[in-house]
């Protein structure tokens, strides 16, 4: 009877409140800036609390280290399961050769090389690994006027090594919305 649809309800609004809490948790260490200009979907996102002293620690010991950052421009559809319009994922290496005392980081978007550079300083190894500047992912061919649309940003790190090394483990990820206007 009633009894029974009023569990279920109940259990429903437990999982929406519990993934919406989630969501607001894992956003709250990542950043994320969409911004529409002429024909792309610019976006910038910092990885707020991604570089630790225990990250820095093995850079410095000389293990390669990666964050991988999937990017998802997504269609809110009330009641369906969401589209995803475009994916890009954006990843950054860092190399540090303990004979020479610099660091050579690579980054590349969808496989292609973007750039490379070396450096002797940590604050721009953290710079390159956790920060991304007004990068043009999408076009907005797709999109249409006056919909709302989401970025999402999902990041790893490699090596995992299973351990307690990494600020977020399997990954964090974060949304933003915005509103498509033309």
């Amino acid at each position: 009877g009633s009894s029974w649809a009023d569990l279920v309800r109940a259990s429903m609004c437990a999982l929406v409140l519990a993934a919406s809490a989630a969501t607001l948790y894992a956003a709250e260490g990542l950043r994320i800036v969409p911004l529409v200009r002429d024909d792309s979907v610019l976006v910038s996102f910092e990885l707020t609390d991604g570089y630790t002293e225990e990250v820095r620690d093995a850079v410095r010991s000389g293990l390669k280290t990666t964050f991988t950052y999937t990017v998802e421009l997504r269609q809110d559809v009330p009641a369906w399961v969401d589209r995803t319009i475009a994916t890009s994922v954006v990843t950054n290496s860092v190399q540090y050769d303990n004979l020479t005392r610099r660091a050579t980081l690579v980054r590349t978007m969808d496989g292609h090389l973007e750039s490379s550079e070396t450096t002797e300083d940590d604050s721009v190894i953290r710079r390159w690994m956790t920060t991304f500047q007004k990068m043009p992912l999408f076009g907005t061919t797709e999109l249409e006027q006056n919909r709302e649309y989401y970025v999402r940003v999902r990041a790893t790190a490699r090596p995992t090594n299973g351990s307690m090394l990494w600020p977020w483990g399997s990954g964090i990820s974060g949304i933003t919305k915005f509103t498509f206007l033309r």
